[in-house]
Parts: structure tokens; sequence; C-alpha cells
């Protein structure tokens, strides 16, 4: 007899195969015919059997977006893809020695924002011998943490970073967020367009100084579709969408892939109820998840104990299952060494996060 989600521990992080390949195909469909494509961030889902299907399914760059050096190993070993983009700045040097490792394998590209990091990643490939890095400038649009801060800036980083003989000026990039909740359609065009035409001014004010590039690297989930009209835009760094996360409802076309299983273990009264899901399991730097498709079950806090619910009298009782949805997605994947993939209620296959944990 099959299993199905009754028969597992919990809490146990499902992953719904088909919200997941709904979502692969919306991007898919989408870059099919756009000069702009997908980078698929691996930072969201930490696994190549995801990486795999988002590659297979077509519109992307063929390669991944990584936050680390010990994420983008992972990706290069699973033999999925021959180029890398790590969308950081890279400075300790055992880690830019791993980094020229793996330049031997793959495309490695890396950001900067200031002239120390050529410095050093020029310091790691001339160590290593008969590699190439090549790098990218980032560009602070809105987030204020790394990234130039002037066109000035940027001109003069890309100027160093071409005459740099043991490095190679790859282009641009940047990251950022909408900053009203929930926008409509034309909020996030008029937005994501503003910071998307800095990043291309700033590409622009590099190319009149002489400077040849091929990576514009910029827009996310909540503006794959508005990056695209610029065809400029090489790629976006997409994540959030492959399994979305509450944040991101105004997204409507993608689905929710990623769910949390809980079951109720106490009752406090006959309105509030105790899940077996502390925080350690999801993460909650945005609050406590949402409770999936029941309006009489409602999240009051999360701790290291559970999480608490108010529901409406006798909507539960101690055993029943509840799924909930997260409200920061890539920090709960992070927490687990595999996925329960499903479809309906049915386990159809468990997902190994390989990339799990990589923080370095």
């Amino acid at each position: 007899m099959a299993e199905t989600i009754h028969d597992l521990p919990t809490p146990t992080l499902l992953l719904d195969l088909d919200a997941l390949e709904h979502n692969i195909g919306v991007i898919a469909g989408h870059y099919e015919t756009t000069a702009t494509k997908l980078r698929q961030h691996g930072k969201n889902h930490k696994s190549p059997w995801v990486l795999e299907r988002q590659i297979n399914a077509g519109g992307t760059v063929g390669g991944v977006c990584a936050a680390k050096v010990s994420e983008a190993q992972v990706f290069v070993d699973s033999g999925l893809v021959d180029n890398v983009l790590i969308a950081n700045q890279v400075v300790d040097a055992a880690k830019i020695d791993r980094l020229c490792s793996l330049a031997g394998r793959a495309d490695m590209v890396v950001a900067i924002d200031d002239r120390e990091h050529l410095e050093r990643l020029a310091a790691g490939v001339r160590r290593a011998g008969g590699v190439r890095l090549g790098v990218v400038i980032e560009i602070d649009t809105m987030m204020r943490r790394g990234g130039t801060r002037t066109i000035d800036a940027a001109v003069a980083l890309a100027e160093a970073a071409d005459q740099n003989p043991d490095l190679t000026f790859r282009g641009v990039m940047s990251h950022q967020v909408p900053t009203t909740a929930s926008p409509d359609r034309h909020a996030r065009f008029d937005e994501g367009l503003k910071y998307i035409d800095h990043v291309l001014d700033v590409k622009h004010a590099i190319e009149a100084a002489g400077i040849r590039m091929d990576i514009v690297s910029t827009g996310e989930s909540w503006t794959y579709d508005v990056a695209a009209t610029r065809p400029e835009v090489t790629e976006i760094e997409g994540g959030t969408y492959i399994v979305m996360e509450v944040p991101y409802d105004y997204m409507t076309e993608f689905h929710y892939a990623a769910r949390m299983l809980g079951c109720v273990i106490a009752m406090e009264n006959e309105t509030t109820a105790l899940i077996d899901i502390p925080i350690d399991a999801i993460g909650a730097p945005n609050g406590p998840p949402s409770v999936w498709r029941r309006s009489d079950v409602r999240t009051k806090s999360i701790d290291h104990t559970g999480l608490t619910v108010e529901i409406d009298p006798g909507a539960v009782a101690v055993g029943d299952l509840l799924q909930f949805l997260p409200h920061q997605q890539d920090v709960m994947m992070n927490r687990w060494d595999e996925y329960v993939g499903i479809r309906g209620e049915t386990v159809e296959r468990r997902i190994e996060v390989t990339a799990r944990g990589c923080i370095h």
C-alpha cells in the first residue's frame, strides 16, 4: 500500500511536486523566447535534484547562483552545471583557494564591490596557477549592504578589474526587494524598473569607458517578468518562486510547494492547541508560519517547544494533521536533510538536500 502523509513522522517538510513542477514551468515558459534567462538561486532549495529539473525545463543560463563557496561546490560536484555565480563577496584566503579549485572545473564568477576584493582574488588565482576567475560588480540599488553606491565608483572598479591580468571582468549584478507589502502588477513594474534601469545606467557608463561585459544579472522572483522587458538584462537570480513563501502571496502565478506537516499534540483549551513544530524545524525570522487552507485555525506564536494556534471550538483534536506555510522559505529549507515529495497525500519520493548547512 502506498505511503501517505498520514504515515509520516511529524514535523516533516513536504515538497508538493505538482506545485513545484508548475512553478518551474511558469519560469521556463516565460523565458523560452526572451533574451533574459533564469539563473536559479540554489540557496532557496539547496537540492541538485530540484536544480536538474529547473535546467531541464529550459529558460535558464544552464548554471546556478550560489550564496557561498561551499554551496557552489555542491552544485559543481553534482555535474549538472558548468557555470556558477557567487552573489556575495569572498575575501577569506582559504575560501578563495576553494573557489579557484572549482574554477578548474567550471566557469566561476564572484561579486566584488571594492578594490581589496580584486587584490585578494587575484592573489588566489596566482597561488592556484592556470585558472581564471570572473568578477561582476555588485551595484547597491536599495538594500544598503554590499554593492557600489555610485556610478563613478562602479566605473572605476570596472576599469581596475578590466586591467587586472589575473581576473576577467564579466559585468554587473544587483539585489532588490519590494518596499511595499503585496504590490500589485503596476507597483511591481514601477519599482522594479527603477532598480533595474539604474543597473543598466551603470552598464552603459562602464561601456562608455570602453569596457565590455557579457553579464547583467538583476531581478528576482518578484520582478522576473519586469526584467524580461529589458533585453539588456541577461539573467535574473530567481529563487523564492521555486517553493514560495507567504510574503510573496501577491505572485499568484506561483503555487506553494513547501509546506510543514505538523500534528496537534495538546489542547490548552477549546480555542488553543499546540502543534509539534518547534522554531528549530521551520525558523521564523518573519513571524510564525501560516496555516494552509484552514480558516478555522490561526497561528499565534512559535518557540522551541512548538507552534501555538488559535482555533474555532471543535475545529481540531489531538492527533489531527495540519500543514503550514513559511514566511521565509530559504531559512526553513536549510534545516532539513531531506524533503518528502508528495502528490496529493501520496508520498512519491525522498529528496536529498545536499547543500544544506553550506555556510562557508
